[in-house]
C-alpha cells in the first residue's frame, strides 16, 4: 500500500427531509445564490423544500446549468454572483450542477482569466462556501473537491481539483430521486460503478481494506441496480444507490492504491466530440480497455471476478468471464457497450479521440502511465 494523506471536511446530512437542515447550516446573514439545471427540482419537491428552508435568508437563483456544465453558462453565473454580491453557493442537482458550482465558487473571487482555473493552471486563493443538495446520485461531487467543466467553443472537457471547493455541507435525500427518468438512474449506477473500478482494478497492491471497500460498493450496485430501475419509489434501493455513489468518490476507495482513470480520459473526449452521456462513454470504453490490457490487469480481474461475481476457475477464465459479466450488467442497466449502438464509426471516433488526447497532452494514461494515444485509438477500434 502506498503512502497517502486523507481529509474530507464535508458535513453530510443523509435522509428524507434533510433539506430543512439548511436553515441552521447556512449563516442567516449569508447572501445566497442557488444554482440548478432545468425544471426537475420543481417536480421532485426539492425547490419547494428549499424555499421553506431559505425563507429567512437573502437568496437569488440561477438556472440552466447543463449536463456536462459549460464554461460559457457558468461565467454568466459568475458575473451575476459578482454583481449581486453573493457570498454563499447552494447547488441543487446532480454532479454537473455541483461541478459547476465549484467553478463558480472559485471564479467569483478570482482575479484574472477564470478559464485557467480549469486544468489547475492558476492558483486559487479563495472560494465561496458551497452547500450541495443532491438529486441525482452518480459522481460523488457533493462531498469531494473535483470538478469537470466543458468548453464547447474549444472542444475541451477538463477537470480541476482544489481543497477550497470541497462543499461545506451535502444534503442527500434519496426520496428526491424517485422522479428521475430510467435513463438517468442507469447512467448513475454505471457512473458510480466505473468510478469505483478506476481506483480498484489495476494490479494487486496489498491495500486489503480499500479492495474490500471497493468490492462492497460494486456488489451493492450490482444488487440494487436492477431494483432501482424496476421500483422507482423503493426508498431503500435508492438510499443504497445514493450512498454507494457518494462513497465511490468520497476519497477512501483509492487511498494508497494505484489508479487508472484512462476510461474516463477517453470517455471525456467521446462526450465532447459526439455528445454521448458521460456514463454511456464509460460503458463503451471499459470492457474494450480491459480486453486490450488483459495481461496487465489479469490478476486484479481474477480477484474481482471471484469476489464480486462469485466466479470460479483459472485466473484466465475468471478474468475473461468477469469482463463479460460487467458488459452484460451495463446492458442490463440500459447502456450499450459498443460505438455502433450509437451510430458512431469506430475508426472516426478512434482517430478523433487520439488527436484530442494529444492536444490535451494526455500522452501517458493508466495505472502505469504506459497507455499512449495510439493505444487509446486501438481500444476504440475494438469497441466498434
Amino acid at each position: 500500500m502506498h503512502a497517502f494523506s486523507f481529509h474530507n471536511p464535508c458535513q453530510i446530512e443523509f435522509g428524507q427531509g434533510q433539506i430543512a437542515k439548511l436553515t441552521q447550516l447556512i449563516p442567516i446573514n449569508a447572501r445566497v445564490l442557488v444554482l440548478y439545471g432545468g425544471g426537475s427540482i420543481k417536480r421532485n419537491g426539492a425547490y419547494e423544500q428549499l424555499q421553506t428552508a431559505l425563507s429567512g435568508h437573502d437568496w437569488l437563483e440561477f438556472s440552466g446549468i447543463e449536463p456536462n456544465p459549460e464554461y460559457e453558462t457558468l461565467m454568466k453565473a459568475v458575473e451575476y454572483a459578482r454583481v449581486e454580491q453573493r457570498n454563499f453557493i447552494v447547488a441543487v442537482g446532480g454532479g454537473s450542477v455541483i461541478d459547476g458550482a465549484k467553478f463558480v465558487a472559485a471564479a467569483v473571487p478570482h482575479e484574472g482569466d477564470c478559464w485557467l482555473i480549469i486544468g489547475n493552471r492558476t492558483q486559487i486563493k479563495s472560494a465561496l462556501p458551497i452547500a450541495a443538495v443532491l438529486t441525482l446520485p452518480a459522481t460523488g461531487s457533493e462531498s469531494n473537491f473535483a470538478s469537470v467543466i466543458s468548453r464547447r467553443e474549444t472542444q475541451d472537457k477538463l477537470s480541476f481539483k482544489n481543497p477550497l471547493v470541497f462543499p461545506k455541507y451535502a444534503i442527500l435525500d434519496p426520496s428526491l430521486t424517485f422522479s428521475l427518468p430510467t435513463r438517468q438512474i442507469g447512467n448513475g449506477v454505471v457512473d458510480a460503478f466505473v468510478h469505483t473500478i478506476e481506483q480498484y482494478l489495476t494490479y494487486p497492491n496489498e491495500a486489503r481494506v480499500q479492495d474490500r471497500f471497493a468490492e462492497g460498493i460494486l456488489q451493492t450496485l450490482i444488487e440494487i441496480g436492477p431494483i432501482t430501475l424496476a421500483e422507482p419509489n423503493n426508498y431503500d434501493a435508492r438510499a443504497n444507490l445514493m450512498w454507494a455513489a457518494n462513497q465511490a468518490l468520497y476519497g477512501m476507495v483509492g487511498l494508497g492504491q494505484p489508479q487508472d482513470w484512462a476510461t474516463h480520459a477517453i470517455g471525456h473526449e467521446l462526450t465532447m466530440l459526439f455528445g454521448l452521456d458521460h456514463a454511456r462513454t464509460l460503458a463503451i470504453v471499459l470492457p474494450a480497455l480491459w480486453r486490450y490490457r488483459f495481461a496487465a490487469k489479469q490478476a486484479k480481474l481474477a480477484q474481482y471476478g471471484r469476489r464480486v461475481w462469485g466466479l470460479t476457475g483459472s485466473d484466465n477464465t475468471v478474468a475473461q468471464h468477469a469482463i463479460d459479466n460487467t458488459s452484460a450488467y451495463f446492458q442490463q442497466m440500459g447502456l450499450a457497450t459498443t460505438l455502433s449502438a450509437y451510430a458512431i464509426d469506430a475508426q472516426t471516433a478512434a482517430d478523433n479521440v487520439a488527436a484530442q488526447l494529444i492536444r490535451h497532452n494526455r500522452l501517458k494514461l493508466g495505472e502505469n502511465q504506459d497507455l499512449s494515444p495510439e493505444d487509446c485509438r486501438a481500444i476504440l477500434i475494438t469497441a466498434a
